[in-house]
């Protein structure tokens, strides 16, 4: 399966980073093109590359790791997602403060983002974690750094599991981007920002 990201911070070297130790192909996207991305395809290594975010979105599987309010322009250059999963690690944040938080009313965020994304197997996943848990080796000595994931699609579901196990993180199925996303969410989910291990 080949992977890409739209976004290229933190979250989204993170995780490239995580895909190419497990020996998978990754394209590397931001609103700014691939040649600001040369340093960093570079560090990550030859099965890292730049491109376009048209290109990073045809992935089998595509992780958006963008800003909030970056989210509808980041996917307007997507003419058609026709069912390729879509990770959204995005919060409703536009700060770092809870008074930064975007109130959806009934909506969750990665419903927000599927409206974004028409055709889109949309899968809500890393949200939760900060950073400095996404970024080094999730196995620690200790167990595996737990990672919830949400989603209404079964099949997209079992790869994202798949992959998540692959890489080295303990995934969670916290239910559908309805219920599972509220759960995860900012501003009263109880699963954001827990950190926990699956003990060995």
């Amino acid at each position: 399966m080949d992977f890409g990201t739209i976004g290229a911070g933190t979250i989204g070297q993170g995780i490239a980073g995580h895909l190419v130790t497990a020996g998978h192909r990754v394209i590397l996207s931001n609103s700014r093109g691939p040649d600001t991305l040369r340093d960093t395809v570079a560090r990550l290594g030859p099965s890292a590359t730049a491109g376009t975010v048209a290109e990073a979105a045809a992935a089998e599987m595509v992780f958006l790791a963008v800003r909030w309010q970056d989210i509808p322009a980041a996917l307007a250059d997507v003419a058609a997602w026709d069912g390729r999963i879509l990770v959204d690690t995005t919060n409703q944040m536009t700060g770092p403060t809870p008074r930064d938080h975007v109130d959806l009313g009934s909506e969750t965020g990665s419903e927000f983002v599927a409206r974004h994304a028409p055709g889109a197997r949309v899968i809500k996943a890393f949200n939760t974690l900060f950073a400095q848990y996404i970024v080094p080796d999730p196995r620690h000595a200790e167990g595996r750094q737990l990672l919830f994931y949400a989603g209404d699609d079964a099949d997209a579901k079992t790869d994202f599991c798949a992959l998540a196990d692959e890489i080295g993180f303990a995934p969670v199925d916290a239910g559908s981007l309805r219920e599972g996303g509220r759960l995860m969410q900012v501003g009263g989910g109880p699963l954001s920002a827990l950190h926990a291990l699956k003990q060995n």
